[in-house]
């Protein structure tokens, strides 16, 4: 049995996170259709509990509480993914990577590597730009134009290999690619010699994670590339199952 007033302040919760972390109340009161008196009561408990705190400008933004709560998260979903990251290494034959969107960065914050003499690190809790990256690109291509384009503003997408991808418009077209074949690729874009292949990992409808195997280019580009997008697609599905709130399930 749900409870309203959580339900509504989780909403506010998730309706700030849409927003980047930082919303007004009209903006909140759009994405929620929660009434402004309703949504100042929600914001006055969360703001005493850290949870949210109140910009000079008068808008909100997420709180430090937050934090705590989301690491301890965070290391549990990299629990819960080593059986699929496995099963992506069987897949493969690579090494097989877990990464979260957390501000405008990419996190890695689960892996299991590869059993060949020769295959590739991502630390976990290494944090990397998205446009150069498929996890990155599998993780915005799930958001919106104005969203992702948004990021790449912020980020200014320096080149850290000649193969990265520099240019707002070069990017959102590989996005768009991205939404249409349903994988993304890193092609020596981050660094060289490296190819990466990515899919989204989906908690019903929004795209929560993205898990990918990378390796030596030439061993993953000897691979069959719809092949292996289509096994991993369908261990990411099931990953996102566990990850489903109750109701979507």
């Amino acid at each position: 049995m749900s409870v309203q007033s959580v339900e509504r302040a989780l909403d506010v919760l998730e309706a700030l996170a849409e927003h980047g972390g930082e919303a007004g109340l009209s903006e909140i009161a759009a994405r929620t259709g929660l009434p402004y008196g309703t949504i100042h009561r929600l914001l006055q408990t969360l703001l005493a509990r850290g949870y949210v705190r109140q910009e000079s400008d008068r808008r909100y933004a997420l709180g430090g509480g937050l934090v705590r709560l989301g690491g301890i998260a965070e290391s549990m979903v990299g629990v819960w993914a080593q059986p699929y990251l496995t099963r992506m290494v069987e897949l493969s034959g690579e090494t097989a990577n877990l990464a979260v969107l957390e501000g405008d960065f990419v996190v890695y914050v689960a892996q299991v590597p590869s059993p060949r003499r020769l295959r590739m690190f991502a630390e976990v809790g290494r944090r990397v730009l998205p446009h150069s990256t498929a996890v990155g690109k599998a993780l915005l291509a799930g958001r919106a134009a104005a969203e992702a384009m948004a990021v790449f503003e912020r980020t200014g997408m320096p080149r850290r290999t000649p193969n990265t991808i520099t240019d707002a418009a070069g990017m959102l077209a590989e996005l768009d690619r991205v939404k249409e074949c349903g994988y993304a690729m890193d092609l020596g874009e981050e660094e060289l010699g490296v190819h990466c292949l990515a899919v989204p990992v989906r908690d019903g409808e929004r795209v929560v994670a993205a898990m990918s195997v990378s390796g030596p280019a030439e061993r993953i580009d000897a691979l069959d590339r719809d092949e292996l997008a289509e096994g991993m697609r369908r261990i990411a599905s099931d990953f996102g199952r566990e990850l489903a709130p109750a109701t979507s399930k």
